[in-house]
């Protein structure tokens, strides 16, 4: 990466704020979604959600658990981090997935780093002890964000998924708070 670029990406993140979503951000939200639904198999949901869905979601999640924003100076949403309930057994209440987008063009500029650091310094002050993350494999980025800030592999689960007509793996990596 050239200095110029360096530079350009430092001053994008200077200007970035992560804060909590609110329900006017669920238009921008669906649309970052979108485009993980319709052309990668980074999630196994098929359709994409309209946003009266994402105002939904959003509004289920952050009754208890937090979901972070990154906006840059004009206003415009970047990407999104959240926790939800790993599963629905009483014992798994102090586990919880954790989830990052990014809009395709905000990849790389360690926005994603900034919302897991976030969520991760907002989870550390609530008894959740545990943080799970599933990735769809292969992706070597996703990987690459979670090892960097200290998941570890937990197992995989081989062929679970089908989408666009192939069998997707999914990782399972793990933080312990």
């Amino acid at each position: 990466m050239s200095d110029s670029r360096e530079n350009s990406a430092q001053g994008e993140q200077q200007s970035v704020v992560l804060r909590a979503a609110e329900a006017a951000d669920a238009a921008a939200l669906a649309a970052i979604y979108n485009l993980y639904i319709t052309d990668t198999v980074v999630t196994f949901e098929i359709e994409p959600i309209v946003e009266a869905e994402m105002l939904r979601r959003l509004s289920s999640i952050t009754a208890t658990m937090p979901w972070l924003v990154a906006e840059d100076s004009s206003g415009a949403i970047l990407g999104y981090a959240y926790a939800t309930q790993w599963k629905a057994r009483a014992a798994y209440d102090f586990a919880r997935e954790v989830t990052v987008y990014l809009k395709p063009d905000c990849a790389n500029l360690g926005l994603g780093t900034r919302l897991y650091e976030a969520l991760i310094r907002v989870l550390r002050e609530t008894p959740i002890h545990v943080l799970i993350a599933g990735i769809a494999q292969p992706n070597a980025a996703s990987v690459a964000l979670h090892e960097k800030l200290g998941f570890k592999k937990v197992g995989e689960f081989e062929e679970i998924g089908f989408k666009f007509g192939r069998r997707i793996n999914i990782g399972y990596w793990q933080l312990v708070l």
